[in-house]
């Protein structure tokens, strides 16, 4: 990312919805995208691009994770907005609802997967020491694998 896609103004902002993230993007953080769990991939969260802040990209992937809570009930035009930025930025854009990553969690990340698959047409490579997440109901009990 160059330094036209950055908002300064936004930095504040920014490090305040890091601080308060819901219960869904930190359950999606925590188990799944932190510390390159999902398939060797680094995530940030809440990173700015341009005028939007993003809840999760993997920078790598050209991947922006949105959750959606009960507040984007009100901003369907601004979220399009948004996607068409980062779609014209080559960034594709997947957006979960807040309860499903808190009570599906499992079909979230057979999601994801799916949309890995797509990018590498099989299955992705494991950098740094090939660990994974293994969702529960998919691959046996457990969280993650080597």
């Amino acid at each position: 990312m160059n330094k036209l896609n950055y908002n300064k103004n936004l930095k504040e902002y920014s490090k305040e919805l890091r601080n308060d993230s819901t219960i869904g993007e930190i359950i999606l953080w925590k188990k799944v995208l932190r510390a390159c769990n999902f398939h060797g991939y680094q995530f940030n969260r809440q990173l700015i691009i341009g005028n939007y802040i993003v809840d999760f990209i993997s920078r790598k992937l050209k991947l922006v994770i949105e959750i959606d809570g009960y507040s984007h009930q009100f901003t369907g035009k601004r979220d399009a907005e948004k996607d068409k930025y980062l779609n014209d930025l080559g960034y594709t854009v997947l957006r979960f609802q807040e309860g499903e990553i808190k009570h599906q969690l499992d079909e979230v990340v057979w999601r994801l997967e799916k949309h890995f698959e797509n990018i590498e047409g099989s299955n992705p490579p494991f950098p740094k020491g090939e660990r994974k997440y293994a969702p529960p109901l998919l691959k046996g009990l457990g969280g993650f694998t080597n």
